[in-house]
């Protein structure tokens, strides 16, 4: 037979349901224990911050739009990032110009200490509002560590039938485990509450309207009844009724 080898190996075993990132067990990257490599590994995960502090990029366009802006703290402290998926142009944004408005942000106006997102999904549409779960995983990838590990929780609010699905299968495939059990889930803005002071976030008027609707029709969470806010007007009939009436009353009046 052939000759054997000494070396050793590791054998990692990960159950598919738990949507895990198994890059870390597949790189084989050596590690520094001791001394002047300790520290160049920890520059290597903390990417530095102020590239985006000081950008000749004017961003006062995105920042009239209200999609992502710093608001309170929760109950146990952490401040609050709140992103309005409807005010998010997707057509006419680039990933690359959305990856640096919200470094710029977070880098400039968040203080020390933990944070946490709320994302207001209320009457998004997937062509006009929604970057890709790609652009967001990319974006998140990019993060310095620092701010991955300050990030405590990810609200979802008002989460249809298509997100849920599209988190659940996607999502453990393009989210990295770290990110994807921060997020949960509040299907009404009073389960909210027990989480977050009423002070602390502002609510647009037409999510306040849309969490009534779905108030008054809970089945419209899982497509099963339409919601107003997203039918379109009918289309006039060119011929009405009555010309028909019309129609029919000259021919027997012709008989």
């Amino acid at each position: 037979m052939g000759s054997s080898s000494n070396d050793d190996f590791s054998v990692f075993v990960l159950a598919s349901d738990l949507g895990v990132d198994a890059t870390p067990f597949l790189t084989n990257q050596p590690k520094q224990r001791s001394g002047q490599g300790d520290d160049e590994e920890t520059d290597e995960n903390w990417q530095d911050c102020s590239q985006y502090l000081v950008s000749d990029e004017d961003f006062s366009d995105l920042d009239l739009l209200q999609f992502f802006s710093l608001q309170g703290s929760d109950r146990s402290g952490s401040r609050i990032f709140r992103i309005v998926g409807k005010h998010f142009p997707a057509q006419v944004v680039s990933a690359e110009r959305l990856k640096k408005y919200i470094f710029h942000k977070i880098c400039s106006e968040l203080p020390e200490g933990p944070f946490c997102i709320i994302y207001m999904h209320s009457t998004v549409q997937k062509d006009d509002n929604s970057p890709g779960i790609t652009v967001l995983r990319w974006i998140y990838e990019e993060l310095p560590g620092n701010f991955k590990d300050r990030l405590q929780t990810v609200y979802f609010i008002h989460p249809g039938l298509r997100s849920r699905l599209a988190i659940a299968t996607l999502g453990r495939l393009f989210l990295s485990g770290g990110l994807y059990w921060k997020i949960k889930y509040v299907s009404r803005l009073q389960y909210l509450w027990a989480d977050i002071k009423k002070g602390e976030l502002e609510v647009p008027d037409f999510v306040q309207d849309h969490d009534d609707v779905l108030e008054d029709r809970p089945l419209t969470d899982y497509g099963i009844e339409p919601d107003p806010f997203h039918l379109s007007a009918a289309t006039a009939n060119p011929i009405s009724l009555g010309r028909y009436e019309e129609r029919w009353a000259s021919r027997e009046f012709a008989l």
